[in-house]
């Protein structure tokens, strides 16, 4: 099922989300969905804050860059309960977006290397090590979890000049081709 993506001003984007246990009620259906959500909204990644929901799950899938990166040939992980432990490495500055907020494209400085423990969609204890192009996209989804969202990395200049689009999608003026729920 395709669910609405909560976009910038809805409070569930803000709030820090908390931790699952394995009898978390439909767990892989909600994972599921959180994956066709995504790719109907031509996404990459998709937290569950992203759908209304405070805990700490997040879905990647990479394979539609495969073309240009054979390395994300079927690239596709749920992370539950994640945690980063580590982030190392050169700090690199990349465009990035966000289906919460349609429209906007900042340059966001990112490490380059993270160390992550999570549970996998059987709740089995992973800690891995990941890096690169990998390593930023789990970080901005990572962000959601601690209800954060790439434009807090951005400069205060930026961010007031951005003021009018994220004023228009509060307010419900957003233009996306997929299902969203805003504040108004």
């Amino acid at each position: 099922m395709i669910l609405p993506v909560y976009l910038y001003g809805q409070p569930v984007l803000r709030k820090i989300s908390r931790d699952i246990t394995p009898d978390y009620p439909g767990l892989s259906e909600l994972i599921k969905n959180m994956f066709e959500t995504m790719y109907q909204s031509d996404g990459i990644g998709l937290a569950a804050p992203q759908i209304g929901l405070d805990i700490r799950l997040l879905v990647i899938d990479l394979d539609v860059l495969s073309d240009t990166y054979p390395e994300y040939k079927d690239y596709r992980i749920a992370m539950i309960n994640a945690r980063i432990l580590e982030r190392e490495g050169e700090t690199v500055r990349r465009e990035e977006g966000c289906l919460s907020l349609p429209g906007i494209h900042e340059s966001v400085p990112r490490q380059e290397k993270i160390k992550i423990t999570f549970l996998d969609e059987n709740f089995n204890e992973r800690t891995e090590v990941f890096e690169g192009y990998v390593a930023r996209v789990i970080q901005h989804e990572y962000d959601h979890l601690e209800g954060k969202m790439f434009i807090d990395h951005i400069s205060p200049i930026r961010k007031q000049l951005i003021k009018s689009k994220l004023n228009a999608i509060i307010k419900g003026k957003a233009r996306c081709d997929y299902r969203v729920k805003t504040v108004k």
